[in-house]
């Protein structure tokens, strides 16, 4: 495979050209589509996102079952921040929200300990080295966060990486083709930009 072909799932939320320039950088054709067609064509799914789970989901309505279809016939998938939320089972961000359920979980609120939103750099504990999403990531790097909830997954052995703010929480969570971060990879430096290129590299093997 010469060039990955990405679909960025266009779902009118948030930070869709920022991932695209970051997948680009790192070698990858990308579409920014709501195309069904487009997904089934495509090597890779993405969903990035800024903003609120409930809304998120509505906007993702008509698009819900291919993505999830694409997913199951083993579609290497990439969620980033409010994508990372959005595959599990339901967020408590104003009110109970259904999420893709493709982990079991929930989207919980940081602690009001700490300001919310969490917003900056933030560094990341690997959990699991043998994961092809953190190859060559030293453990304690720095990322960049901007959130205000978390999942807690049902099954931790899911968890790559995890980051302290007021609480542990999964800032990493991978299965087989399906990879998913809290933080911003295309906003991480070079450190991002190695996890996206990883990314593209488990899809060309």
């Amino acid at each position: 495979m010469t060039m990955v072909n990405l679909a960025i799932i266009n779902y009118e939320m948030g930070n869709l050209k920022s991932i695209s320039s970051g997948l680009k950088k790192v070698g990858a054709s990308v579409q920014i589509t709501k195309d069904p067609n487009v997904i089934k064509s495509s090597d890779g799914i993405v969903i990035p996102g800024v903003g609120a789970f409930g809304d998120a989901m509505k906007n993702l309505a008509s698009l819900k079952e291919i993505i999830l279809s694409q997913i199951q016939e083993g579609k290497p998938f990439l969620g980033v921040c409010l994508g990372f939320q959005l595959i599990f089972e339901e967020s408590t961000e104003f009110g109970l929200h259904k999420g893709l359920n493709i982990f079991g979980g929930r989207v919980i609120r940081l602690p009001e300990t700490v300001v919310t939103p969490h917003m900056g750099w933030n560094q990341i504990f690997i959990k699991d080295y043998t994961n092809p999403l953190v190859e060559g990531i030293d453990d304690k790097s720095y990322v960049y966060f901007v959130h205000s909830y978390y999942p807690v997954p049902t099954a931790p052995e899911i968890i790559i990486a995890t980051t302290q703010y007021g609480v542990e929480f999964a800032s990493m969570v991978a299965k087989n083709h399906i990879f998913a971060t809290q933080f911003h990879p295309e906003k991480s430096s070079t450190v991002g930009l190695k996890i996206l290129k990883n990314f593209i590299n488990f899809i060309k093997k």
